[in-house]
């Protein structure tokens, strides 16, 4: 038992021996006898015989070596102490080299596992960066250092015509039809300048117009991204619509000019009447009731004005605070028609209310509703010949949940160029300025309410001597008209 366990251990050393002698056995082969090839090539045997257990028993991790060899001591099977100079010298080396190895091993695992959760993050990144462009309102586009599109939000894609993401990684000359963007990133790219910036105003096609030729005018920014490895990395291209603030500029401009203009006006004809009273030209009490009774009636439509400009201004911004209740639309018609009916009277105009035996209730604000009916009225008797009439008709819309109202009148009616203009700020028929004097803002006031407040709908059918319909609807509920509004 002995005797083969010493065969097998020295057989084992003597593998290993021939392992590190193969070399210098095969270069004996040429200058030595056959006996010397025939002890190289047993010796050679024995090592391909044996080289693979052994190396498969150290390439073993540190722990089950030293169980290995304390097994064989344990069962009588080594002759030689660990301490010996074979372990020293041959397996400790092994030993030192396979620590390492498994040491690099895990540096190596531990880099991969920090390059794979820093390309996550950067795709983290790239990902919600993508998210935030796709969200922006401005037209925005990347391309890299090829002069390919890389990135293109939808806005872009519009304004365009780009189709994503087919168009991605192409050619900006194969992707952009619009020669002079094709210019200005290929200006950039030839730069050759990360620092490059350009800001120009532009004008495109206006993808939104069915007019031919239509433009719309944007601000073109221009930025090259740096790059580590390149003089720069990409461009980027942001495009501003500056055409809808351009827009809105003029109108307030146009506003404030009306503004002054209606203002000026009934100030003016105060200021002239305070000065006759002042130089005595009303010489007796009639003239100067008159005179105040003048002044008076400018003062009121001065009022009028500046309280209806306050009310648009409040309902545009949102800062309106209206209190809905349950409200009666007749009783609310009818009320209406009390305050106007001396003016009425004045032209010899009929003005009635009709309605069925049904409740016609919604919910409304009650201050609100009473300046609709008292606009709509004011307007139809102002621009009704003296004996016309004015009928307020009130009657439930099933279709839509609401309650309807029409006012029509037997006036003078409204050109049909005059119609798509007719709720407009400060906006009033040229040649019925003479007919009666108006601030221009009570149907813009009147449709805000409906709309913008209530949720409804107002619309107006008119013939010319013929008279016009002005129709306004309001929800029945609240919920009714948040979920038409939606």
């Amino acid at each position: 038992m002995k005797l083969g366990t010493t065969f097998i251990l020295w057989s084992a050393a003597g593998a290993a021996v021939a392992v590190g002698a193969a070399p210098l056995a095969l270069g004996a082969i040429g200058a030595s006898n056959a006996s010397v090839f025939g002890v190289a090539g047993v010796t050679a045997g024995l090592g391909l015989l044996l080289g693979a257990p052994l190396a498969w028993l150290l390439n073993r991790d540190n722990d089950r070596l030293n169980s290995a060899v304390q097994r064989m001591n344990d069962e009588g099977l080594a002759f030689m102490p660990r301490t010996s100079p074979f372990f020293e010298g041959v397996l400790s080396p092994l030993r030192v080299a396979m620590d390492q190895s498994v040491s690099d091993a895990e540096s190596v695992k531990a880099r991969v596992r920090e390059l794979e959760i820093r390309s996550r993050i950067t795709e983290g990144e790239r990902g919600r960066l993508e998210e935030v462009l796709q969200s922006l309102q401005d037209a925005v586009l990347v391309t890299n250092q090829f002069a390919e599109l890389r990135i293109a939000n939808p806005v872009v894609a519009n304004v365009l015509g780009l189709s994503i993401p087919d168009d991605l990684n192409r050619s900006i000359d194969q992707v952009i039809g619009d020669e002079t963007i094709r210019k200005l990133l290929h200006e950039a790219h030839g730069t050759g300048m990360a620092s490059h910036r350009k800001r120009i105003e532009i004008e495109l096609p206006n993808a939104g117009s069915n007019t031919e030729g239509a433009v719309r005018t944007y601000e073109a920014t221009l930025a090259c991204l740096p790059d580590p490895n390149e003089a720069i990395g990409g461009v980027v291209l942001i495009l501003r619509d500056i055409q809808r603030e351009r827009e809105i500029s003029q109108m307030k401009s146009e506003f404030v000019s009306k503004a002054s203009h209606e203002l000026r006006t009934p100030l003016s004809s105060i200021h002239a009447y305070i000065e006759m009273l002042l130089d005595g030209e009303a010489g007796d009490e009639k003239a100067q009731h008159e005179f105040y009774q003048i002044i008076k009636n400018e003062a009121d439509r001065l009022g009028r004005l500046i309280d209806n400009m306050l009310n648009i201004s409040r309902i545009e911004a949102g800062i309106v605070k209206a209190k809905f209740e349950e409200i009666d639309f007749v009783k609310a018609a009818n009320a209406a028609v009390e305050v106007i009916e001396p003016q009425a009277k004045m032209k010899d105009i009929t003005v009635r209310v009709k309605s069925g035996p049904l409740l016609y209730s919604a919910e409304a604000d009650r201050d609100m509703l009473h300046q609709i009916f008292l606009n709509l009225l004011s307007n139809a008797v102002k621009y009704t010949p003296e004996g016309g009439r004015v009928t307020v008709t009130v009657e439930n819309d099933e279709t839509s949940g609401s309650v309807m109202a029409t006012i029509a009148d037997t006036g003078l009616g409204i050109p049909p160029d005059a119609l798509p203009r007719l709720f407009e700020k400060f906006y009033r028929i040229e040649n019925y300025k003479r007919v009666a004097k108006g601030t221009g803002l009570g149907l813009n006031l009147v449709k805000h309410i409906v709309e913008t407040v209530h949720h409804g709908q107002i619309n107006v059918t008119s013939e010319l001597g013929m008279g016009s319909q002005f129709i306004f609807t309001v929800p029945y509920t609240r919920q009714g008209a948040m979920g038409i509004a939606a």
